[in-house]
């Protein structure tokens, strides 16, 4: 199993991203996605899920509303659209798959290498 995250980088405040996440080796749609993030000295954190039809999604509340995720299950990938970025936002971001819609890290079963942003100030 392998999930490639990429699309990050460095961006003003204010702006976007768009991050996608491939997955190969694993029937992507019986799976929930996540995308979770670790900012340098702090803990991983989640960001946003996805359920398997992506009919429901979650967010933590420093994101609502301004990060969406959602996926196609016909190319096996998972996205987060990410606007209005502050530099608290920085932190490299990594998708990870799970059998259920327990957004906790310990529960996500396939992790991603990772891909940095950074949010200027």
């Amino acid at each position: 199993v392998q999930l490639q995250a990429y699309g990050g980088g460095l961006v003003q405040a204010g702006g976007s991203l768009r991050l996608s996440c491939a997955a190969c080796g694993l029937t992507f749609s019986t799976y929930v996605m996540g995308w979770f993030r670790q900012a340098p000295g702090k803990e991983r954190e989640f960001v946003a899920g996805i359920r398997r039809s992506g009919g429901s999604t979650y967010y933590a509340d420093s994101v609502k509303g301004r990060f969406t995720i959602s996926r196609d299950n016909s190319k096996n990938t998972v996205y987060l659209q990410m606007n209005s970025l502050k530099p608290e936002d920085t932190a490299v971001y990594y998708c990870a798959a799970a059998y259920s819609s327990v957004w906790a890290v310990e529960n996500m079963r396939y992790w991603g290498k990772g891909t940095l942003v950074t949010v200027s100030s």
